[in-house]
């Protein structure tokens, strides 16, 4: 890169790191940290959504999927859009009606009671830390693609800066950050398809250069691979507690509804940005690994002074997800772990420290398994297993139905596991079936049996509303 670029990088991160430091007179309480003081209005609502779930998968990941296997990894992708889109118009307007809620420990403890908000908890950090491994990992794959540095020091360097400003400010430095890295992933990467297009003698020569399965909605899975990895976007992020953590953010529920489903709608336009820019990089260098699809063009095609904005413009995909995770791990190890199992309530101001040493501490464990995965969708991949088999069809039935039953939730979840666990490792998944599918299906069969046969005992909650006090439920 030339100097200007540098120049423009280096001003990037510079940036980041004051609008964390800038941002922590403004942290007075745990509420700050967590969910920015319930003040975040429904444009920055949308835009911090869309920053924080855009990140390594849905750019540099659907960028080499579809270098290696065409638009029918674009076309699964987009079942996270689908239920981005029903989430934000019929279950996140419902989050608001838990005032002061912070996590999703807090709506599973005020329907189903305190063993509930442990495992939530608990699934919630798995989770986290895997999503936000695979966004480290991504962070690494930009640097050393960009700047010809070694993997493992672009992963440190780079989660390095992404915990200092996460750990300082919290939600109000990560939702502020993910506002200018939503600007540039908006502009400069479509900007990037567009001289891509240009390199390739235009969109027709795009289409005439790549082989005919790699535009066909279905490529050369089958029915059953395409079902099993449509089946795990569709439900392996569905509301995962930074998304839920966003929307508790909102004043209200209208900005709740709007920030969500129109972020779910942007999601179909970047999923095509990125997808095409996977196939330009087939044509152009068939000969890269795939992960290297999107950084590889974004070097080689951008002109001096915008290849240093798009390069930033790449790195904030990737952050602006990993400080999402890192933040939302930070407050549902604190608030649905740490306190439940602590012998005394914790002071605000107590709570406020653990949870800034924790982000430490977690962003130093994504690290590390950021360095011990093979692949971003892989290690999202394994992620998404521990989910939605798990927690899904109770936090929906809480949301939605009112459902109280604990034997019900708990029994649920037990089952959802074991049924993965077994199918996935135990039996090597069958058919080519992720055991998401069958987890899920368990899940969703132990929960109505069971609710409906303890619905005398436990009657669904009838009031719309909830107030959430520091973990206690009034």
């Amino acid at each position: 890169m030339a100097i200007l670029d540098w120049i423009l990088l280096g001003a990037y991160f510079l940036l980041l790191v004051l609008i964390g430091v800038q941002t922590m007179r403004r942290v007075k309480s745990p509420d700050d940290f967590a969910v920015a003081g319930n003040r975040i209005i429904w444009p920055v609502f949308f835009g911090s959504l869309a920053a924080a779930f855009l990140g390594g998968g849905a750019s540099l990941g659907v960028a080499g999927a579809a270098m290696r296997d065409g638009y029918v990894y674009m076309f699964a992708f987009c079942a996270f859009g689908v239920q981005t889109v029903l989430v934000g118009y019929f279950v996140a307007p419902r989050l608001k009606n838990y005032i002061g809620a912070h996590t999703l420990g807090d709506i599973m403890e005020a329907h189903y009671g305190r063993p509930a908000r442990l495992v939530t908890g608990i699934l919630s950090v798995v989770l986290c830390a895997g999503i936000l491994g695979a966004q480290a990992l991504a962070i690494g794959t930009v640097v050393n693609a960009t700047l010809d540095v070694p993997t493992v020091p672009a992963v440190i360097i780079g989660m390095g800066v992404v915990v200092l400003y996460s750990s300082f400010g919290g939600a109000w430095a990560v939702i502020q950050t993910d506002l200018l890295q939503f600007v540039f992933l908006g502009v400069l990467l479509p900007v990037a398809l567009l001289i891509g297009l240009d390199a390739v003698g235009g969109p027709s020569a795009l289409l005439d250069s790549v082989p005919a399965e790699h535009l066909s909605f279905m490529g050369d899975y089958s029915p059953a691979q395409f079902l099993t990895l449509f089946a795990a976007l569709l439900l392996g992020e569905t509301l995962v507690p930074p998304y839920a953590q966003r929307t508790f953010s909102t004043p209200d529920s209208r900005h709740a509804r709007k920030g969500y489903a129109l972020a779910g709608f942007f999601s179909f336009f970047f999923f095509f940005t990125s997808a095409s820019l996977g196939l330009i990089a087939l044509v152009l260098y068939p000969d890269i690994e795939s992960d290297q699809a999107l950084p590889t063009v974004v070097m080689n095609l951008m002109p001096v002074g915008v290849l240093g904005l798009v390069v930033a413009a790449l790195m904030a995909v990737v952050m602006s997800t990993a400080s999402s995770y890192l933040n939302s791990t930070a407050v549902v190890l604190t608030k649905d772990i740490y306190q439940p199992l602590s012998p005394t309530e914790l002071p605000p101001s107590r709570r406020l420290t653990i949870e800034r040493a924790t982000s430490v501490v977690v962003g130093a464990g994504a690290t590390i398994f950021a360095l011990s995965v093979p692949s971003i969708v892989d290690a999202l991949l394994y992620s998404y297993t521990l989910w939605a088999p798990t927690i899904i069809v109770p936090l929906f039935g809480a949301v939605l139905f009112g459902v109280r039953s604990a034997p019900a939730a708990l029994s649920a979840i037990t089952a959802g596991a074991i049924v993965t666990a077994v199918w996935q490792w135990g039996l090597d998944a069958p058919f080519g079936l992720d055991g998401l599918v069958p987890g899920v299906v368990a899940n969703l069969l132990v929960f109505v049996t069971v609710a409906m046969a303890t619905a005398a005992r436990y009657p669904r909650r009838q009031q719309p509303a909830v107030r959430v006090t520091e973990g206690e439920f009034a």
